[in-house]
């Protein structure tokens, strides 16, 4: 069976996250005192025992969910010797989780992909002053529907589809007046509901912008390596494999769109039959089965969920 490998973004994250795998495996818990050691921060404490309100902040759940990530990959290595281009088609990540998938796939290195995340975390809260911009998830219309709402709503502002999640389930960013007006107008456009979004800042979107420049000056003094195998991006929602295009596609997903939706159906269409979600929580995994129900998903994100897998290979 073709598998493709996916990795979470943010909202994913729940303190408790990666204990059981560090408590059970020796090459996760190195994984987490990696990271630890690349931002000089007791992160893995956090994420085991929070607190809740600490471990959501931006620059902390960002590395904190790719550092769970990884620690399953090194797990399924180390258990399983697994490797992930022999056993996968392609990877993908949500938003943050492309970091993972490029860490996974060996373009990246963890400590890189640590302190990268961190910066960008740190560079999107410092975009936008807290409460001038805001996001809100639009269900029950088309993408191109939501696209009308949000130019509608806009009015001089910025108002944008952030996120094509799923049919049906899309993501609007920008300046919080406008997603105000875009919640009001979604009833009238035939949406189920327009639900805002507990988020510090409008993600991507061009209000962005400075959090882009901060992150190309980043990744230009980072080493990027070819990937193991190919990795579908969110901003062209197509197979990439060259380094440099990788890490242009990196500053450019931070103001533009994550095609979820389209990403899942062009893996489908190469002939990936499951999607393997390695990390914290299960949303990609529902993500898939709105997509198309002939997908299979599965989560592994801990121990249990782990050794199920290996057993089916």
């Amino acid at each position: 069976m073709e598998r493709a490998f996916v990795f979470p973004g943010q909202g994913s994250q729940a303190v408790g996250m990666g204990r059981e795998l560090s408590a059970a495996f020796p090459v996760a818990r190195e994984v987490f005192e990696e990271v630890d050691d690349a931002l000089s921060q007791a992160l893995s404490r956090l994420m085991f025992e929070g607190p809740e309100e600490t471990l959501t902040l931006t620059e902390n759940a960002q590395p904190a969910l790719m550092a769970v990530s990884l620690a399953v990959v090194r797990v399924l290595e180390s258990e399983g010797s697994f490797v992930l281009a022999e056993k996968g088609a392609a990877v993908a990540g949500h938003s943050l989780g492309e970091y993972s998938a490029l860490a996974a796939a060996g373009t990246l290195s963890l400590a890189d992909a640590a302190r990268l995340l961190k910066r960008r975390g740190q560079a999107m809260q410092e975009a936008v002053p807290v409460g001038e911009g805001a996001m809100a998830a639009v269900l029950g219309l088309s993408v191109e529907d939501a696209e009308a709402l949000a130019e509608e709503a806009a009015d001089g502002d910025v108002c944008v589809v952030a996120n094509d999640n799923a049919p049906g389930q899309v993501v609007l960013s920008g300046d919080a007046a406008a997603i105000e007006r875009a919640t009001a107008l979604a009833p009238e456009k035939g949406a189920k509901r327009c639900i805002p979004l507990s988020v510090s800042a409008p993600f991507h979107c061009p209000l962005m912008a400075p959090a882009a420049d901060v992150m190309e000056e980043a990744l230009a003094k980072v080493a990027f390596a070819p990937p193991a195998l190919s990795v579908v991006t969110n901003v062209t929602a197509a197979r990439e494999s060259d380094p440099t295009r990788l890490r242009t596609l990196l500053v450019e997903q931070v103001t533009g769109r994550v095609r979820w939706r389209e990403s899942v159906e062009a893996m489908r269409d190469d002939g990936v039959e499951m999607l393997v979600e390695l990390g914290s929580g299960k949303v990609l995994s529902g993500l898939t089965r709105r997509v198309d129900r002939d997908l299979k998903a599965s989560a592994l994100g801990s121990p249990e969920d782990i050794d199920a897998f290996l057993n089916t290979l």
